[in-house]
């Protein structure tokens, strides 16, 4: 995805068609989470730089989208709490996982783990014609890539 201009980020947003699992622009989070507020969205940045394992991951998630009691702590609670998030009810959902690049490098089956639940959610939230977007911050410090 190219960097859309601020003007043109609420629309893109709001297409069901296009949300899903993306990488994070350089230089966009800022302006993606003001455009998400701008319409309404439930918008949480969520922060994955030194998540060192699974439990580390469901908790900062868990932390990020207030989950109810019930979370259970594991895939199948995460991929539960995404598909319902009835506790903060929206018309869309941004999620923007800041370093995400260090947990896949630590944590590659985790990782990889995640990003199928997130897609799930994502067109599981599609069906309902209600936009659900997790943006990956994949750069690694300094390398100014952003992939």
């Amino acid at each position: 995805m190219n960097t859309p201009s601020s003007s043109t980020l609420p629309a893109l947003l709001a297409d069901t068609t296009r949300a899903g699992v993306r990488p994070l622009p350089i230089g966009s989070a800022d302006r993606l989470l003001a455009a998400a507020t701008q319409l309404g969205y439930c918008a949480r940045s969520i922060d994955l730089g030194a998540c060192a394992d699974k439990a580390a991951l469901l908790q900062r998630m868990a932390d990020a989208l207030s989950f109810p009691q019930w979370f259970g702590h594991n895939w199948d609670a995460l991929a539960d709490c995404l598909g319902d998030l009835s506790w903060v009810p929206a018309p869309g959902y941004v999620l923007l996982l800041r370093h995400a690049a260090d947990l896949r490098n630590r944590q590659a089956d985790d990782f990889g783990i995640a990003l199928d639940i997130l897609r799930e959610a994502s067109q599981a939230w599609a069906e309902q014609k209600v936009p659900f977007w997790a943006f990956l911050d994949l750069a690694a410090p300094g390398d100014g890539t952003g992939l």
